[in-house]
């Protein structure tokens, strides 16, 4: 294959940097420890079976079970040591933190530490693994509190509760058809492609933006029996069609991987819900703020979309513990945007009162 003129990721930085004199690189330098770790967990998934690395992890048979509850994946475990190990050595980072970790990571004492926090979903959707559907990895980078940098202290739980405003990068790494790596460094989206000859992330989608109008959403209805009537109202309307109030056909697509779609909706609009509903009432939602939707929301921020509870900005919410979940709605800025109007309205009569909801014995 012949070369091109692409920007590979490292040239795509070094031009970054050049907007701020005074940066020290060690920003760059961590963004691409990220990308080789992103580049070998990329070449464990494309092995699949042949790799050994696929089903549960277990020391016993039923295979351990993370803080989140989930028994956690060969490649899960395998992908959280990645990072790990390919972003603690450098002094660019002052710690981490994981889905797959209950506490924080403290940088060992023989490395140097740095001024900037990883926090990391190393394989989300892990659980399509096993059928060969695209998963991926989300990261965001924050930095640290000054008195961190200067006393050299462990981190605690409280470093890392920072809301979305202060990440100063966010991102993620689809291993599909081809592996992307998405960033976002608060100055747009852009989006690069593995080259397998080169070994090189390409720069192959610039300033990539989100269509502000859409016809297709993202939901998983086996939940619709829990939503929230805001929620339902919006559902109900996607599926009425032409002849409903929105006065469109919509499709409804759900890939049960948050990367995959995410990154459909990068490239051809839509919405993502995963909204709080009644289901587990000791869960305010199902994903998790650090790793999740913080990230994805910055990405489509950045993009011109919108990422929210559906009651506030995603971005906007403060974080209260490392593994906090929430209700995420993100995608095209105006279907979130009525998402968020439906929440904001008192409840219609027919939400409150059976006898005229939809599906009362009045409905024709």
């Amino acid at each position: 294959m012949p070369l091109t003129n692409r920007s590979t990721l490292t040239q795509f930085l070094i031009e970054e940097r050049r907007r701020f004199p005074g940066a020290s690189g060690d920003f760059n330098a961590l963004i691409l420890d990220v990308a080789l770790a992103c580049k070998a967990i990329s070449r464990a998934v494309a092995f699949g079976e042949l790799g050994g690395v696929m089903g549960n992890h277990a020391p016993e048979a039923g295979g351990s079970v993370n803080v989140q509850g989930e028994t956690q994946k060969k490649l899960d475990v395998l992908s959280n040591d990645v990072f790990i190990r390919r972003t603690e050595w450098a002094g660019n980072l002052a710690g981490m933190a994981s889905e797959e970790m209950d506490l924080p990571y403290q940088i060992p004492k023989q490395h140097p530490r740095g001024k900037y926090l990883l926090v990391f979903d190393p394989l989300d959707g892990s659980s399509n693994i096993d059928v060969n559907v695209s998963v991926g990895s989300i990261f965001s980078i924050l930095r640290v509190g000054q008195d961190v940098v200067e006393s050299g202290r462990d981190l605690v739980e409280a470093d890392f509760l920072q809301p979305g405003t202060r990440q100063v990068a966010a991102g993620y790494a689809l291993y599909g058809p081809t592996t992307m790596l998405v960033l976002t460094v608060g100055d747009g989206v852009n989006g690069f492609t593995l080259d397998p000859n080169l070994g090189e992330f390409m720069l192959t989608h610039a300033s990539m933006q989100i269509p502000k109008e859409t016809q297709e959403f993202a939901i998983n209805a086996s939940n619709s029996r829990f939503w929230e009537a805001p929620v339902k109202r919006y559902v109900d309307e996607c599926l009425a069609g032409k002849t409903g109030p929105r006065a469109k056909d919509f499709n409804m697509r759900w890939i049960a991987s948050m990367v995959a779609e995410a990154h459909r909706i990068l490239m051809r609009g839509g919405v993502f819900l995963y909204p709080r509903d009644s289901k587990d009432v000791t869960k305010p939602g199902r994903l998790r703020l650090l790793y999740e939707a913080n990230p994805i929301g910055m990405i489509m921020e950045q993009a011109g979309g919108r990422a929210s509870t559906g009651r506030e900005p995603m971005l906007a919410v403060q974080p209260t513990s490392l593994h906090q979940r929430i209700g995420l709605v993100f995608g095209s800025r105006c279907e979130v945007e009525r998402i968020e109007r439906y929440h904001a309205e008192p409840a219609r009569a027919e939400e409150n009162n059976p006898l005229f909801a939809e599906r009362s014995l009045f409905r024709v």
